[in-house]
């Protein structure tokens, strides 16, 4: 298969999501997959992988979790049988048809992958477990288990599957345990850590509760222990509603800006058009028709005015690409935009990343400031093509008038 055709097959899954995965399925998504493909890639990279089985690999990535658009059970199956039936258009082989419903039954639970491929595409479908990404896809993991069953698990019992879950699983590739398993282990520490707090004694409390009728001087001490550790449990309970929040108001705003994009592309092409007609078809005549000047003139201006505007909407902002150390220490930068970091090295960006992911008030505050920024530069966006479109509209309707006068009475 060529290189666009496997971008057909791109664009064919994400239309596949978009119009028949159900909503429900909130980890099970189309972020989910395109993830596992790029985990593919990377695992896969480190491997003197021929660009057959590349291309094979990355095409079980693709169709992995099709099936999930009739519910888990068996989805494995049907996710081949959608694989099947679009590669098939396409001529592609049946032995090869073969070997990527191979990697793909690789996912199932239960299953002991067999074979290169298969185990880097088992092992790119759990990679989230050892990637700072983890804590977003669990709570996706939680929420799906509860739109899909109604199974509403308590803390503690959830941190305790989650460490099962994580305690029993390996990856089976050398080359994705070298990139994963440093962080799993980490993400492994951070759910005793939180289990341990879940596990807060109620006879401690009472315990408290005693010394602070015995003791009066130290009721406010007291009080304010029991406090800061029904805080710590609310703190963890709190933690998904508020990353469901940042989630939900980064994808507005992704979908919004989307939106003024694809405007300011129908203003550009629009403009595009008369443009080139007027000066293939109209500006020759001129000489001969003078009356004609002043409405092509008009119709010539709201059209460049437009295009100015629609251009601005999507001009791309270059910004300085780097924050010091200092910078990061003082809690001043944003490393969640590319154009924050592009400059700086490696070792500063990955000090920087994990410094933020060590601490909340650092990656919530990142979050926050990020999505002002985005908000502003949104704003500028339609505040460009309101002005386009509407000197698009007026300009249109003056142009149309100059043009009927210029007919009537000269």
């Amino acid at each position: 298969m060529e290189n666009n055709t496997l971008q057909t097959v791109e664009q064919y899954i994400k239309q596949f999501f978009e119009e028949q995965m159900p909503e429900k399925y909130v980890y099970h998504d189309l972020e989910h997959t395109c993830d596992v493909v790029l985990a593919a890639q990377l695992i896969g990279g480190g491997y003197n992988l021929t660009e057959k089985e590349q291309e094979l690999l990355e095409l079980a990535a693709w169709f992995h979790d099709t099936g999930y658009n009739e519910g888990p059970a068996e989805h494995e199956a049907r996710s081949c049988d959608h694989m099947r039936q679009f590669l098939l258009g396409k001529d592609y082989p049946e032995t090869e048809l073969a070997a990527i419903a191979e990697i793909i039954m690789a996912t199932k639970t239960g299953v002991n992958p067999e074979g290169l491929l298969p185990q880097i595409l088992r092992d790119a479908d759990l990679s989230h477990l050892g990637s700072p990404q983890y804590w977003t896809r669990t709570a996706k993991v939680r929420e799906e288990l509860s739109l899909t069953q109604k199974e509403q698990m308590p803390e503690e019992e959830w941190l305790e599957r989650e460490l099962d879950f994580m305690n029993a699983h390996e990856y089976r590739t050398v080359v994705a345990r070298n990139f994963f398993d440093k962080q799993k282990r980490q993400h492994v520490k951070e759910l005793r850590k939180r289990k341990a707090l879940l596990q807060v004694d109620e006879e401690e409390l009472q315990r408290l509760t005693k010394q602070k009728k015995k003791k009066k001087k130290k009721k406010n001490t007291t009080k304010k222990a029991i406090k800061e550790s029904r805080e710590q449990l609310t703190d963890i309970r709190l933690g998904r509603g508020v990353e469901t929040m940042y989630r939900t108001t980064y994808r507005t705003h992704v979908n919004l800006s989307s939106i003024a994009d694809n405007k300011a592309n129908i203003m550009l092409s629009i403009n595009a058009i008369i443009i080139s007609i007027i000066v293939s078809t109209l500006v020759p005549q001129l000489t001969d028709s003078p009356k004609l000047i002043i409405p092509t003139i008009l119709l010539l201006v709201c059209c460049l005015i437009s295009v100015i505007y629609a251009t601005l909407a999507t001009r791309p902002k270059v910004t300085e690409g780097r924050f010091t150390r200092e910078d990061i220490e003082a809690r001043r930068s944003n490393l969640l935009f590319f154009g924050n970091y592009y400059n700086m090295e490696l070792e500063d960006f990955h000090w920087g990343m994990m410094e933020m992911i060590r601490d909340n008030n650092f990656l919530y505050s990142s979050m926050t400031r990020d999505l002002y920024f985005l908000g502003k530069v949104l704003a500028q966006k339609y505040r460009y093509l309101s002005i386009g479109y509407a000197v698009f509209m007026y300009g249109l309707i003056i142009s149309v008038l100059a043009f009927a006068v210029a007919f009537v009475f000269f």
